[in-house]
């Protein structure tokens, strides 16, 4: 079955809804998501919006402080529109109903346990150009200065909540739940360069009667906000949504890709056997949070100016080498020096999250470790979204946009998606008119039938996030990236036979999607003979000038370092 609109949006997240909003004032858009409409990275942001919003800040701080983080691969002048563009984006937020907490807060904006707390404290009303004096700023690893707003320790929650309920009563939005795209939608005229003009999407719904099959859906944009690839790992902070599904698409469809070896690794998620790789957000450093071996010995000061307070790579690679000297499991993060009544207010998630495996973070000091959290890389596009291939934006994590470069500064991430969603939308305002829908074919399965070798894909899925753990993880060398491009093409060929004889279902393609995510960090971490920012190779641990350069690489063709 064929389905058209004007924009069609892969993704649920801050960018993509962001993007939807605004382009549903043009055209008819359909926002296509995996699993439900909040079911997100947005929505398990925790920490906050980075944004210049106290008079004694400013914009070329607040810039500076991404550049410092970036390590040279941060573009100045997509660092400096993004910064800039972060107050409206709020402002615009804050409009549509998102709470934020304020600095006389009685209780924190926050959902506890499924329950929205008491919002009584907030005031209504649109906030005025620049007027952000009553909200409450913390600061994190990597800030000179306290400019993240935040909604207790739910952020993404709240602004996941505030965009979808928009989203569903907006007339020209189309939400189609429970549907994952399978690929671009490729389209060449007459030997030309080809476009993007949609894509074919899987029905996964069981309670669908449409349920396995596959519809092309045409588009005139088409908008990747898919965001990121925390799966690729055996360890993550990410939901279970996130398999790299955006970049992988692009990859295949000859999409310009860069950076794909700077992934992040959050410092802190919670470590406990029943714990499913919960984030201890890093605003708890923000207010005073000590990192201790388990002997109570402060460590960060050993390894950093910025003592607990360091960029996220330099803190999880530290962690990682205590961790290995000592022979212990975790670190211990310290809050027992704050007053009960203000952790129970400022992180009740947090608390409540910690509290249900019996670990009381006002009394005794959580037990964390590092986890795979944020891919910087992505598909490269210009200031407005756009990748390399016509028809195709991207958007979000998904995206190589210049802001993070060789490493995210903290609470970045939320700011992008709102920046880009807006750009991109005012970009693609146009081609509603510019461009002709496109006639597309339908899904053609071929001879392929439904599988009784599921374990061959669990069974994948397993030894991949395995040996990416281990040999492309925090620390890598030469010899282990080596062994991991063997191990992957060789997966590779196994799931592209698998593939082409069975009927597609999420699985298959989610594994599909991981491997082709593996295959580009592997190849990219293969090139770059140094350490830079989230790349540690521990064959070349020095940063070398030569390599200040972005690792890009093209589907069928080996990675290389160019210089924008």
């Amino acid at each position: 079955m064929r389905i058209t609109c004007d924009f069609l949006v892969l993704g649920s997240g801050v960018a993509g809804l962001t993007f939807a909003l605004e382009a549903a004032k043009h055209g008819e858009v359909i926002v296509v998501t995996k699993r439900g409409l909040s079911d997100s990275n947005t929505n398990w942001a925790q920490g906050g919006i980075a944004a210049v919003l106290d008079p004694n800040d400013s914009f070329e701080a607040h810039a500076q402080d991404t550049l410092t983080v970036g390590y040279g691969l941060s573009k100045p002048s997509v660092v400096d529109l993004v910064v800039k563009g972060g107050p409206a984006g709020i402002k615009k937020l804050i409009e549509l109903g998102a709470h934020f907490d304020e600095k006389d807060d009685k209780a924190p904006s926050a959902v506890v346990d499924g329950h929205a707390l008491d919002y009584s404290a907030i005031s209504e009303g649109a906030i005025s150009e620049g007027d952000f004096s009553r909200f409450d700023l913390t600061r994190e690893g990597g800030h000179t200065a306290r400019r993240v707003i935040h909604a207790g320790d739910v952020t993404g929650r709240e602004v996941q909540r505030v965009l979808s309920l928009a989203a569903k009563k907006h007339p020209n939005i189309r939400v189609l739940e429970h549907h994952m795209a399978v690929d671009l939608l490729e389209l060449s005229k007459h030997g030309g360069p080809h476009q993007v003009a949609g894509a074919y999407v899987l029905d996964t719904n069981p309670e669908s009667a449409e349920s396995g099959k596959v519809h092309a859906i045409s588009a005139r944009a088409t908008v990747l906000a898919t965001g990121g690839a925390g799966k690729v790992y055996l360890y993550t902070t990410n939901p279970d949504v996130a398999t790299g599904d955006g970049v992988a698409m692009a990859y295949r469809a000859g999409a310009l890709i860069a950076n794909m070896e700077f992934f992040q690794f959050h410092p802190t998620s919670l470590f406990h056997p029943q714990a499913k790789s919960f984030l201890i957000s890093e605003a708890l450093r923000g207010e005073g949070g000590i990192l201790r071996l388990a002997n109570g010995d402060p460590f960060m000061a050993r390894h950093h100016a910025m003592k607990d307070l360091a960029p996220r790579d330099v803190v999880a690679r530290t962690i990682d080498y205590e961790m290995k000297r000592t022979g212990a499991d975790c670190v211990f993060l310290d809050m027992t020096h704050h007053p009960a009544s203000y952790l129970k207010e400022r992180f009740p998630t947090i608390y409540a999250e910690c509290l249900r495996f019996n670990i009381d973070l006002t009394s005794q000091p959580i037990p964390v470790v590092p986890a795979a959290h944020y891919m910087c890389g992505g598909v490269v596009v210009d200031g407005d979204g756009r990748s390399s291939v016509p028809g195709l934006w991207a958007i979000g994590e998904v995206s190589a946009s210049g802001l993070h470069g060789a490493n995210r500064l903290a609470s970045n991430s939320l700011l992008e998606g709102l920046v880009y969603g807006q750009r991109a939308a005012d970009a693609a305002a146009n081609i509603r008119k510019e461009r002709v829908q496109p006639d597309v074919p339908e899904w053609d399965a071929g001879e392929a039938v439904p599988s009784d070798e599921g374990v061959v894909i669990s069974q994948n899925w397993d030894e991949l996030r395995r040996f990416m753990w281990n040999y492309v993880g925090i620390v890598r060398t030469d010899k282990r990236l080596r062994r991991a491009a063997r191990r992957v093409a060789l997966l590779k060929d196994e799931i592209r036979e698998y593939y082409w004889e069975h009927h597609v279902t999420r699985d298959l393609l989610e594994l599909r999607n991981i491997a082709d995510v593996a295959e580009m960090i592997i190849g990219c971490a293969s090139v770059r003979k140094e350490s830079r920012g989230l790349h540690f190779n521990a064959d070349h641990p020095e940063t070398d000038a030569r390599f200040e350069k972005d690792t890009v690489m093209v589907s069928g063709e080996p990675p290389h370092l160019r210089h924008e």
